[in-house]
């Protein structure tokens, strides 16, 4: 196991900075997970982390040594590749004992570390077999057991279930954490899958432009997302965003949503858990659709809004109720026995309000907020 630190660290290809002043701190055996959209940088500090790319600035420590300019293979590491990386002219057997080959270990260990890789990943039936005579997830297994047979105290992660089918990826995924749990090194998971980041993560960092927006622990992201980015890529489906006003009235504090005939007045029920709300400020309000639920049509409560069902999605025991709020798109997650149709007014009360500022997009709840 090992614990990992990076200083100020930075990345340039030429003149085109793609990671700026990266700090962040690892745990001893924790399984952190580094998520963002194509282009945000994950995959390029992961090739830091392991070597493969040069850091421009900064620091990179594992334990109390200094990394930063040491080569790979020295570095006690093992890498699981989105491409898994096998070998196709060698058997299963061969492919997970490569590495061990390379460190001229003895005959008796190297059979010995194989048989006891394959019994834990399941692959004993498998081992005479060729990469080609493999599905997507035996590979991945067999990609895995390469890397588990090093015996490293750093495990890197590369997009490892992107080419796998749905079912696949659900039950390789367990497969990973299984493994980390077992084995107690040190594991940094790289996605783009919110899902796959929330399900596996011990430690979650956002990143998004080169730059780690928030880090913590998954439920801490998505309950207190740090600006609207974090909100919008964490949570499953995408928060709702809906611009609109501050305003003062006998009621209290409200976000008026849309303007004119469209406007929907939403009551701030709980004012002191944000900071710097101003009546006449412009803010962008973020509802889960988790956070919704459903009142009777001739009901318009204090936190809620009417409208009208556009599209019904059922998905098995939840639907997806999409609508229109103030002229913008709106989902809520409801239960399915709640017999919602499309084109029947509705009442939804929101059960969670997060606010954002308009121009920055910082998140305005207070920091001492539950």
């Amino acid at each position: 196991m090992v614990s990992i630190v990076l200083n100020d660290v930075t990345k340039s290809f030429g003149s085109t900075r793609v990671l700026h002043g990266i700090e962040a701190e690892i745990a001893d055996g924790a399984f952190a997970v580094l998520v963002g959209p194509s282009g945000c940088g994950k995959s390029t500090l992961l090739r830091l982390l392991a070597g493969l790319e040069e850091v421009t600035t900064g620091e990179i420590w594992f334990g109390d040594k200094n990394v930063t300019e040491v080569p790979p293979r020295e570095r006690d590491l093992a890498m699981v590749f989105q491409s898994y990386a096998l070998y196709p002219h060698m058997t299963v057997r061969d492919n997970i004992a490569f590495g061990l080959k390379l460190r001229k270990l003895s005959a008796s260990v190297i059979a010995g570390r194989v048989d006891e890789v394959a019994a834990m990943l399941g692959l004993e039936d498998l081992l005479d077999r060729y990469p080609r005579a493999l599905s997507g997830g035996q590979r991945q297994r067999v990609a895995m057991g390469r890397a588990v047979a090093k015996q490293a105290g750093l495990f890197l992660f590369d997009e490892p279930l992107s080419n796998l089918d749905p079912a696949l990826r659900n039950q390789v995924r367990v497969e990973i954490r299984r493994l980390h749990d077992q084995l107690g090194a040190t594991s940094v998971y790289v996605t783009h899958d919110q899902v796959e980041a929330m399900t596996l993560a011990d430690q979650l960092f956002v990143l998004d432009g080169g730059v780690v927006q928030q880090t913590g622990r998954p439920m801490d992201i998505y309950q207190r997302p740090a600006n609207r980015f974090v909100a919008s890529f964490v949570g499953s489906p995408s928060m709702n965003f809906l611009e609109g006003e501050l305003a003062q009235g006998d009621g209290g504090l409200s976000v008026v949503l849309g303007s004119g005939s469209d406007g929907v007045a939403v009551a701030i029920e709980a004012p002191e858990q944000f900071t710097g709300l101003h009546p006449g400020d412009k803010v962008t309000a973020g509802i889960r659709p988790h956070d919704v639920e459903l009142l009777g049509a001739d009901s318009a409560p204090k936190s809620g809004f009417q409208t009208e069902v556009a599209l019904v999605e059922t998905l098995g025991p939840d639907i997806q109720l999409h609508a229109t709020v103030a002229g913008q798109p709106f989902i809520a997650c409801l239960d399915a026995g709640l017999g919602v149709e499309r084109g029947a007014p509705v009442a939804l009360r929101i059960t969670d309000l997060h606010l954002f500022a308009a121009d920055s997009g910082a998140s305005l709840r207070s920091p001492s907020a539950p």
